[in-house]
């Protein structure tokens, strides 16, 4: 399980296929990963459980496809 302290603003994510879908803005709470608007292509704010993180080095690496990330995440202004 990775904790949310391995996770830190402006760090990468990446889905499982290694496409880039966010970079962390900051934890949202202890369960979810915000991310930042300006790297959305929709200008908005999406928000990842941590559950979806797979494993932490210098990039967040969801056990996710991208495709599967941009379906199920939440989104907000």
């Amino acid at each position: 399980m990775v904790a949310a302290t391995q996770i830190r603003e402006h760090m990468e994510v990446k889905a499982a296929d290694g496409h880039h879908v966010g970079t962390v803005d900051h934890m949202e709470g202890d369960s979810r990963i915000k991310l930042t608007k300006s790297d959305s292509s929709d200008g908005q704010h999406h928000l990842i459980p941590l559950d979806w993180v797979d494993h932490v080095d210098a990039h967040v690496h969801l056990n996710k496809d991208a495709d599967e990330v941009r379906q199920q995440w939440s989104s907000m202004n």
